[in-house]
C-alpha cells in the first residue's frame, strides 16, 4: 500500500498517530523524511540487531552514518528497532556486534532523551543484561513483545512499557496473552509491525495501520475493559513514550 494511501486508511479508522520505523541508515533516512512530510507521524531510527550482525567490520562506519542523523530532526522520538536477536543470528561473532550495536544506540537515546524502541527474540537473558550494564532510558518500549509473563514482569519491574502487536490474537498464543494480562494498563502500547502479523480475522493479508482496531479492541475483550477508556489510555501511554504528534512538534 502506498504510504499517502495507508495514512489515510489508518486516519479512516480513527488511527491518527503512527510511527514509522527505520531498521537500517537507508530505511531511517526515509522514515524520517516521512515523518517531515506527514504531521500524522514520527519516526524511531536504528539499524536492526540482525543487520548490525551483517555489517561485520563495517558496523563502526554505519553506526558513524546512523548517528548524523539521529540529531537532524525533532520528529525524530526514538531509537530503535534496535535490540538483540539470536533466532535469526546464532552465531557467537554476530552475537557480539549485535551487543556492540545496542550499547551504542541505549547511549543515543540517553544523550538525546528519546524512546528506546527494543527488538527481542531468543536472547532474553542477555538483553537484559545489557540493559541494566548501560543503564536504560527513561523511556523504554519493548516492540513487539512476544515474551512469557516471567520475562513481562522482568521488563515491568524495570519500568519498560509492553508494545503487542496482532500476533496476541492467535489462538496458539495463550502465553503472550498471560504475559499481557500481568501488564499495567499504564504500561500498554498496541502496535501493527506491519506488514507482519496481521490480527485475526485478516491474518495471512498483509498488516497496515489500518488494522490496529482489530488489536485493539481484542485486548479489551481479554481484559474486561470499556473500550473507549482504554483508547484513551493506549494514547495517554504514546504520549508518555514519544511525546506530542502534530506540525508543531
Amino acid at each position: 500500500m502506498p504510504e499517502l494511501d495507508a495514512i489515510a486508511a489508518a486516519l479512516a479508522m480513527n488511527v491518527t498517530r503512527l510511527v514509522e520505523v527505520g531498521t537500517d541508515v537507508a530505511s531511517s533516512a526515509s522514515v524520517v523524511a516521512l515523518a517531515e512530510a506527514y504531521p500524522e507521524v514520527i519516526a524511531s531510527v536504528a539499524i536492526h540487531p540482525n543487520d548490525a550482525a551483517r555489517l561485520g567490520a563495517n558496523l563502526g562506519a554505519e553506526l558513524d552514518r546512523l548517528a548524523a542523523l539521529v540529531t537532524t530532526s525533532a520528529k525524530i522520538r526514538g531509537i530503535g528497532e534496535t535490540g538483540l536477536d539470536y533466532y535469526r543470528t546464532p552465531e557467537p561473532e554476530g552475537q557480539a556486534l549485535q551487543r556492540q550495536s545496542f550499547a551504542t544506540h541505549i547511549a543515543w537515546a540517553k544523550e538525546h532523551d528519546l524512546a528506546l524502541v527494543i527488538h527481542s527474540r531468543d536472547a532474553q537473558d542477555d538483553l537484559l543484561a545489557v540493559l541494566d550494564s548501560e543503564g536504560a532510558p527513561d523511556r523504554v518500549q519493548m516492540h513487539c513483545f512476544s515474551g512469557d509473563a516471567s520475562f513481562a514482569k522482568a521488563c515491568l519491574d524495570r519500568g519498560y512499557f509492553l508494545s503487542f502487536a496482532g500476533q496476541v490474537t492467535f489462538k496458539a498464543n495463550e502465553e503472550l496473552r498471560e504475559a499481557l494480562d500481568v501488564t499495567p494498563t499504564d504500561r500498554l502500547l498496541v502496535e501493527t509491525d506491519a506488514p507482519y502479523l496481521t490480527p485475526m480475522p485478516h491474518r495471512g493479508r498483509p498488516n497496515s495501520s489500518y488494522l490496529l482496531p482489530h488489536t485493539v479492541r481484542f485486548i479489551a475483550e481479554r481484559r474486561g475493559a470499556d473500550l473507549a477508556e482504554l483508547c484513551q489510555q493506549l494514547d495517554a501511554n504514546a504520549t508518555a513514550v514519544f511525546g506530542e504528534w502534530g506540525e508543531a512538534c
